[in-house]
Parts: structure tokens; C-alpha cells; sequence
């Protein structure tokens, strides 16, 4: 048997060339006669190495990377496969420090073959966790949620078994399952790489979820600037009704769960999830308020559980592997692991799965290698655009939900993005009210109108023209949006601007009346 050599067939890797380093490595394959094939994988999530080539020869799994177009057919110079003296050669892909240092359940298949390969997907463990839970009492899967510790993979942090239970518990013949895959703040990956590398893991939990909550179909909202993912996604679905994964006879359970598809239009709003539920009705994407909760009352007022993608598909692990081995990781609350997505200025960039616990400062220096401008790194910000910006001092922090509640900050969705030295913090804090004040469904006044008053007068002092008081007026400000506004969009973007007043007291002196320019 022949060689595989495998080529990321992801967004991230596809931007940076892979496409064009599969065909010259076919090319060369094909004009020397090489026994091998060529195989388009999905991504290890590793960027700062893509594209990754990977040569599968003799049981062994070899990296080299990162690989230009112009050096892919010197891979295969001579029939030469697998070569460890080649520059380029990482030694065995496990073994490489980005990926072997992480511990990875959710992402531990993403990369090792194709992504629509559903026999693949089998093999490589798939299916284990519906079939399980198939075999369970709805009840029993929730209670091995509950053991797990799962809790949403997103700002709130909510306990996932709790939203099962209520959905569970809700009457009504009727119920729906929805993910919310509008993964729209800065900085985060996670959901577009699983997505497009392990697509059946997300539709198997939302399998999991339907049948143990009651629901007979699901839908997945889809953020529309990831046209790979729709693709991927919308050919996992047909291939999962063919191999009975999803339709009228589920794993032949003899229970009925559908999935479709639909697509967000850029509204960042919409990842809130009752403005989402609007949005899939083909309404105005717009915030709802609460009560009632979506679990009573969601899509088309039925009882709907909503969860994103990160917390569907620690499902699997969960239920294929047992609650009380997934909550073997983790500190106190915080209970397994974190898909973190680390970017900004770092030198190596990507996808680093850990048990929560985790110091900041080892994503930073273990896993990103420092700054990749070789300047000393100044911030980071952890939990997208509206997540506390953290300096030096603080990222001995460790990463979990009560530590970053504690330090007046989140780990939101995992993304964390680092700035060297030459950023302009003033420059952030006025993004902050900019970013919300453009992504604001304009339902409620303090979000719509405090956003837009708070960017102008951090413009004002940015300009040299802040006056006695300002201080005061923006605490007010922030605090108004704190309280006053319908969701977190409003409600958390005094967040990153009391973090710089607070940890970059320097970058904004207002009570001087004036800062410079």
C-alpha cells in the first residue's frame, strides 16, 4: 500500500496556500510514478505551521511545515516520501510541542482524515456517544451531564444539564433543538474548525440532545462569512441521512431527528440567542426579552434548546466517555476542557485545547511562543470584543470561569488575542464603544444611545479636549449600560474600557482632563 500524504483542506490552511500545495504535490506524484494519493484532511488547527503537510508511510505519520507551493513537489524529489532529513521535516506529528502539550477530546479527531469521510469518522470513534445514548434513559443522558460538569462554552457559562432538564421537562409535542454557529467575536476559530474538519461530531450532538430533550428537529445558524463551513456542513447532513445518523429512524432507534441548515446575513446581534430565534423566523434579528426563556418558549414559541458549537460537541465526549471521566479534568466549576483560540500578535497561532486551570501565561509562552512582531507583549484580551483587555500582571491568571469572574474579566468563547508594546490602548477602549454601537439591534436606549455618547467622549479626551468630570460621566455611562441594556452586547461593552482605565490607567488619564493624542 502506497503512501498518504495529507493536505489540509480548511479555511486558514486554504488561505495560505494549501489548495495549491496539494495540486503540485499531486503533479509530482503523478509525473514520478510515486505510490502514494493524495488526501485533503482537515486542519490540526496548528496555523502558525500551514499549510501542514502530513506523510502517512510504513505506520508512521510524519509533519513538514510550513510548506509553500513552490517547495511541495521537492517533497516527493525522487520518490524521497517521509524523508526525516528534509528541512522542512517536523518528526512525527504527535509528537510536535504545539500539539502533544494539549489535551485534547473535543478536537481529538480534527485533522486525521477527511472531514466528510463518515467511515472514517466511525473508525476513528464516532457514533459511540449517540449510540449510547440511544441505549439511555433521557433522564440517565442527563444525569451524566450533570456528573460532567459541562457548562456552556460561552459568556454565561451556564449549566448545560440544566437547559436539558427544563426542555426535557417542558410540555408540548413540539420542541426543537438549535446551534448557534454565528461565531462572531474577534479572535475565535473554534467553531469554524470543527465545523469544517469533524462536521458529524456536531450533527451526532445535536442527535444526542434531540432525542433526550424530546425534540424532533434541529437547525444550525450559521454565520454567513464561512462559506467552507456551509459546504462542508450542508454535505454532512445529506451524508448523515444517507448513513442514518439523521431522518425517521435514527441509528435504527426507531426515533425521528432532522437537521437543516440556514445562514446568518452579518449581524453580530444574532449570536445572542433569542435575537438568533428572530432571525431563523425570518424576522428582524432583534434582542427578545427574558422571560420567557427560549427553553420554555424559543423557536416559533416552542421549547427550544440553544446551545453553540463548542458545548453541543462536548457532548460526545461526554456520553461516548462517561461524565465522571470528563469532569476528571478541570478545576473547582470549571470542569473539562477549553478549545482556546489564540491569535493577535503571538508567534504561533492556533487552536490549543486544555483542562481549565491552565495559567494565561502558558497559552502565551508555551503554546504562542511570544509575540511574533518580536516586541514585548503589552495586553491580552480574552473573550472577543467584549472581554476584559488584561496586562503583565495579571496573566498568571488561571483560565477558568471563577478566576476571570473574580478579576472582572471572561473567557468567553475562548479567543484570546495578544498586543505587543506599539498598540494604542485608547485607541481599544474607543473601539469598544465604536464595535457596539455599529453591531447594536437598537431595541434598547442604553445600548443603542450609551455607546455612541461613550465614543464620542473617549474621542474627545483622545483628542486632547476631555474636561473635569469625564471621569464621572463615563462610570455613569457604563454603568447605565450594565444595567439598562437587554443583552450582553450592551451589558458587557463597559468591560473592555474599565479594564484599560483600570489595568492601563495611562492610556486614558481623564481625570487630568485630557489625554495625548
Amino acid at each position: 500500500m502506497g503512501a498518504c500524504v495529507y493536505v489540509p483542506d480548511e479555511t486558514t490552511a486554504n488561505s495560505l496556500g494549501a489548495a495549491r500545495v496539494a495540486q503540485a504535490l499531486a503533479d509530482a506524484i503523478a509525473s514520478q510514478g510515486v505510490d502514494a494519493k493524495v488526501v485533503r484532511n482537515g486542519s490540526r488547527g496548528a496555523f502558525h505551521l500551514e499549510p501542514l503537510v502530513e506523510i502517512e508511510a510504513a505506520g508512521e505519520r510524519l509533519g513538514f511545515g510550513p510548506v509553500s507551493p513552490e517547495q511541495a513537489a521537492a517533497l516527493v524529489d525522487g520518490g524521497r516520501l517521509a524523508d526525516r532529513s528534509h528541512p522542512l521535516c517536523l518528526g512525527p506529528v504527535d509528537d510536535i510541542p504545539f500539539l502533544s502539550g494539549q489535551t485534547r477530546l473535543t478536537f481529538a479527531r480534527t485533522g486525521l482524515a477527511r472531514a466528510l469521510d463518515f467511515s472514517a469518522y466511525r473508525r476513528l470513534g464516532g457514533l459511540q456517544a449517540a449510540e449510547r445514548a440511544l441505549s439511555l434513559a433521557p433522564q440517565d443522558v442527563i444525569g451524566e451531564l450533570e456528573t460532567s460538569g459541562l457548562r456552556g462554552r460561552g459568556g454565561a457559562a451556564f449549566p448545560a444539564f440544566i437547559k436539558w432538564q427544563t426542555v426535557h421537562d417542558a410540555p408540548g409535542a413540539e420542541k426543537y433543538v438549535v446551534c448557534n454557529a454565528d461565531e462572531g467575536d474577534s479572535g475565535t476559530f473554534a467553531d469554524r474548525l470543527l465545523m469544517e474538519c469533524d462536521p458529524y461530531q456536531l450533527l451526532e450532538a445535536m442527535v444526542i440532545a434531540g432525542v433526550t430533550v424530546g425534540a424532533g428537529h434541529g437547525v444550525v445558524y450559521l454565520r454567513s462569512e464561512y462559506p467552507k463551513a456551509f459546504e462542508v456542513l450542508g454535505e454532512a447532513i445529506e451524508q448523515a441521512l444517507k448513513h442514518g445518523l439523521l431522518g425517521s429512524n435514527v441509528l435504527g432507534s426507531g426515533r425521528a431527528f432532522t437537521i437543516e441548515l440556514r445562514l446568518g446575513a452579518g449581524s453580530y446581534v444574532c449570536g445572542e440567542e433569542t435575537a438568533m430565534l428572530e432571525s431563523i423566523e425570518g424576522k428582524r434579528g432583534m434582542v427578545r426579552a427574558k422571560p420567557p426563556l427560549p427553553a420554555l418558549s424559543g423557536l416559533f414559541g416552542k421549547p427550544t434548546l440553544v446551545h453553540n458549537v463548542l458545548t453541543l460537541a462536548a457532548v460526545t465526549t461526554i456520553l461516548a466517555q462517561g461524565g465522571s471521566a470528563y469532569a476528571a479534568h478541570g478545576v473547582g466549576r470549571s470542569l473539562g476542557t477549553m478549545p482556546f483560540q489564540l491569535g493577535g500578535n503571538v508567534a504561533c497561532g492556533g487552536l490549543v485545547e486544555l483542562p481549565f486551570g491552565t495559567p494565561l501565561s502558558d497559552l502565551l509562552n508555551q503554546f504562542g511562543s511570544g509575540s511574533h512582531s518580536g516586541r514585548p507583549l503589552h495586553a491580552v484580551q480574552v473573550g472577543g470584543p467584549l472581554g476584559a483587555y488584561l496586562s503583565a500582571e495579571k496573566w498568571g491568571l488561571s483560565l477558568d470561569y471563577e478566576s476571570f469572574s473574580a478579576a472582572g474579566a471572561m473567557i468567553g468563547h475562548g479567543g484570546i488575542v495578544a498586543f505587543d508594546d506599539s498598540v494604542d490602548m485608547a485607541a481599544q477602549a474607543q473601539f469598544a464603544m465604536r464595535f457596539c454601537a455599529e453591531e447594536s439591534c437598537g431595541k434598547c436606549t442604553p445600548c443603542r444611545i450609551g455607546s455612541r455618547r461613550g465614543e464620542e467622549l473617549i474621542s474627545r479626551v483622545r483628542n486632547g479636549e476631555g474636561r473635569s468630570g469625564d471621569l464621572l460621566l463615563l462610570e455613569e455611562l457604563m454603568e447605565t449600560m450594565e444595567t439598562g441594556s437587554l443583552c450582553a452586547l450592551g451589558g458587557l461593552t463597559p468591560m473592555p474600557v474599565r479594564s484599560i482605565l483600570e489595568s492601563f490607567p495611562d492610556a486614558l488619564d481623564l481625570s487630568a482632563g485630557g489625554a495625548d493624542g
